[in-house]
């Protein structure tokens, strides 16, 4: 709140006894002429509210709401009810005020509290703009996506008649679903093409054929990842709408009684969502769209219950440039859209907005909830100022998690000329918890820990504990700067570290992390790959129960079961460097596509059982920074994903062997697919089959030293599997191959 909010509120905190209505009538005279409100229009409502308030108890009453919509006024309505304890409302705003016991509890809704203060007012967001500014934030690494041990489930296909075993999105958290680019209802596959959603009919094999394409092409709505149940189809991506700002070289802000500044159109992006029935099988019928500004970030859906979170930056010179709030200052307001509301935007008051104190990144966090199957409950969305777009969910809470980084100093590294300088990084996370119920959101609290996180598997929700792991320090550094990792441990209802892991490997940094129940299996990497197996049953005294060191490392970490994982990474080697010398006398270099299986049964002591090296140098797959894009099913014995292969002396258009002693030569594209293996504890990794769409000679030698055709329509980008048929699709064909032999049943094209 503004600094005059800030005098009189801690002025009147004390005259809460007899003698308070006096010092309140004094206050309120002092409000009136410090808000300049009209003794005419507003004044007696500020009378009777101050007489409202001296009459009722603090506790366990419902808002008194009273006419009036000036800014002003429900600035001295807030103030009063903050001043007295109670809940206070004026068209504009319901106000939520301070209990000394539950801390800031809405009256109208006391199940939700909120530690965070209100915007308020422009002039507010004006100076919390500035403190960001003084306060140098350099910005965050967004981490969203995230994987658990996916198991087939069995379910009603809303385009079929039978129920059929079928795969789902690989997922963090059972029970909560993550949007993807393709999936399967068990009957349909709906998967995103450019501007297209095309809807095939996939079971049974032989009847497979394109059921709908819903083109969005000339909507300028760009589709991003779906949903789809057996009720609902739904679209997430990328919109637009228009908006106004201040024409170039014109004043930003002028006097009301003067002419308005000259405005030019400009569009703002928006995150949209296009919700479809799925009653009539293969014919979607849109029931319902709506749309919140900022960039997509991410989304979670937890039985029919849909969460979005997306990211909207600040103009942050046009709001210190208005001088007061106007209609051109309205525009910098974030907006929403509901069509079970109507089609227009509406923007959202400043007494409604929340701001994270500590925040240094100039950014809306727009939050939002709706339920699938209730059409006409509207959308709910908040916006908290400060941003954040690092996002974790289980089937209560939703965390998000803002990495801020800081450089300290610089200073040589003293390795010579060939050894750049390197600074002194200093990082802290911003976390943030809400729950979730039915569609609905609520701010609960804020914890804070040092270090920075690397994605949505550094964070996991277990028995009302929440755990993070982070990296603190520059890995380039040395001495106190040099890299450290840790585990903490926090109380998911207050957001306070009960327990802490410091100063695992310095100097590396984390490059993978998988939290399983009461173990966490953490990988760091610099030349070797030490592989830590961590206790965290005790929440207050986590610690390392064994680790190994290995060449390569993990980017990707998958349950097998309770007492084997298996990691999806590069394999490495170690080159010297002739005069380097000093600390570092080789570096590591990464080779082919790894997949090994570890086995912790004997946690003091864990091994790597089986290890396969797909391809040379350049071999590449999207699961190694998408975990969407595994298929794994232990049942079935079955595990598949996209691969690009890259192979010395191998390739379609030439290579060379490589030189001994050599550093490690790229190789040249010999192939794009999936590759399908089996998978147990007594043989390990065992290849079934690959699966391409390329047909000849690839195309594009141009992009061979760096991948192949990088973005041929033919390129498998998902692999799963209805009933005993495993499906591979690209944007241009869908093949089905006979499980477990992979025979070929039929291949249909999409274009």
């Amino acid at each position: 709140m503004c600094a005059s909010y800030g005098r009189l509120n801690r002025r009147a905190r004390k005259p809460r006894r007899e003698e308070g209505s006096a010092n309140v009538d004094e206050i309120v005279e002092r409000l009136k002429m410090a808000f300049q409100i009209d003794p005419k229009r507003d004044g007696e409502i500020v009378d009777r509210i101050a007489v409202e308030a001296k009459s009722r108890s603090s506790r366990g009453r419902r808002a008194r709401r009273f006419p009036g919509s000036n800014m002003r006024l429900a600035l001295v309505a807030g103030i009063l009810a903050a001043m007295l304890g109670v809940a206070v409302a004026t068209e504009t705003a319901r106000f939520i005020v301070r209990d000394s016991e539950r801390g800031y509890v809405d009256r109208d809704n006391p199940s939700v509290a909120s530690d965070l203060p209100a915007v308020g007012s422009f002039a507010n967001l004006k100076a919390i703009v500035a403190k960001m500014a003084r306060t140098g934030g350099t910005g965050y690494r967004a981490l969203t996506q995230g994987a658990m041990l996916m198991e087939a489930e069995k379910a009603l296909p809303g385009g079929g008649e039978n129920p059929v075993d079928y795969s789902k999105t690989n997922v963090q958290v059972r029970g909560v679903d993550e949007a993807d680019v393709i999936k399967t209802d068990g009957s349909n596959i709906y998967q995103i093409d450019e501007t297209r959603v095309v809807v095939t009919r996939a079971y049974p094999p032989d009847k497979m054929k394109v059921l709908t394409v819903l083109n969005y092409g000339e909507t300028e709505f760009y589709p991003r990842e779906l949903y789809v149940d057996g009720r609902h189809l739904v679209v997430i991506g990328r919109g637009f709408r228009e908006g106004k700002a201040p024409s170039p070289g014109s004043p930003t802000s002028v006097p009301p009684s003067a002419e308005p500044a000259p405005s030019y159109p400009h569009r703002e992006l928006t995150t949209k969502v296009m919700i479809y029935d799925l009653s009539d099988g293969g014919n979607p019928r849109k029931i319902r769209e709506a749309e919140v500004d900022g960039v997509y970030a991410s989304s979670r859906k937890v039985g029919s219950a849909l969460y979005l979170v997306a990211s909207k930056y600040m103009d942050v010179y046009r709001i210190q440039q208005e001088a007061t709030e106007s209609a051109s200052a309205d525009s910098l307001r974030p907006s929403f859209r509901d069509s079970s509301r109507g089609n227009g935007f509406k923007s959202i008051d400043y007494s409604e907005m929340r701001y994270f104190p500590d925040a240094t990144e100039p950014k809306y966090l727009m939050v939002a909830g709706l339920n699938l199957d209730n059409p006409q409950e509207p959308m709910q969305v908040s916006a908290y100022v400060g941003g954040g777009s690092n996002v974790y969910a289980s089937t209560e809470s939703l965390y998000v998690a803002s990495s801020a980084y800081r450089s300290l100093q610089t200073r040589s590294s003293g390795r010579g000329f060939e050894a750049p300088s390197v600074a002194q990084v200093e990082s802290r996370t911003d976390l943030y918890r809400f729950g979730l119920d039915g569609g609905r959101i609520s701010y609960k609290a804020k914890g804070e820990v040092p270090g920075a996180l690397l994605n949505q598997f550094s964070m996991d929700e277990h028995k009302g504990y929440f755990r993070v792991a982070t990296t603190d320090g520059n890995e380039w550094a040395e001495g106190e700067a040099t890299s450290k990792n840790n585990i903490y441990v926090l109380k998911s209802d207050d957001m306070s570290i009960v327990g802490r892991l410091d100063n695992l490997a310095p100097g590396e940094r984390i490059y993978s992390v998988r939290f399983m129940g009461d173990r966490a299996y953490m990988v760091t990497f610099k030349q070797v790959d030490p592989f830590f197996v961590v206790d965290v049953s005790d929440p207050r005294s986590p610690k390392v129960l064994g680790a190994l060191k290995i060449p390569g490392y993990s980017d990707y970490l998958h349950p097998y079961d309770d007492n084997h994982i298996i990691g999806f990474g590069k394999d490495t080697v170690e080159v010297s460097v002739p005069g380097l010398g000093g600390a570092v006398p080789s570096i590591a270099y990464y080779l082919g596509m790894k997949m090994a299986l570890f086995d912790v049964t004997d946690v003091g002591h864990p091994v790597e059982k089986f290890k396969v090296v797909i391809g040379d140098r350049g071999t590449d797959s999207e699961l190694l920074r998408n975990h969407k894009a595994l298929l794994f099913d232990k049942a079935k014995n079955l595990l598949a994903f996209p691969v690009t292969v890259m192979e010395v002396g191998r390739g379609s258009w030439g290579g060379s062997a490589p030189q001994p002693g050599a550093w490690p030569e790229y190789g040249s594209f010999t192939f794009q697919g999936a590759y399908v293996y089996g998978i147990n504890l007594e043989k390990g990794f065992e290849l079934k089959g690959k699966i391409t769409h390329l047909e000849g000679e690839p195309k594009g030698k141009s992009d061979g030293a760096v991948g192949g055709p990088q973005h041929d329509r033919k390129y498998i980008e998902r692999i799963l599997y209805i009933g005993d048929t495993l499906y591979t699709v690209s944007r241009d064909l869908i093949k089905a191959n006979r499980l477990p032999d992979l025979k070929e049943e039929r291949a249909l094209p999409l274009n």
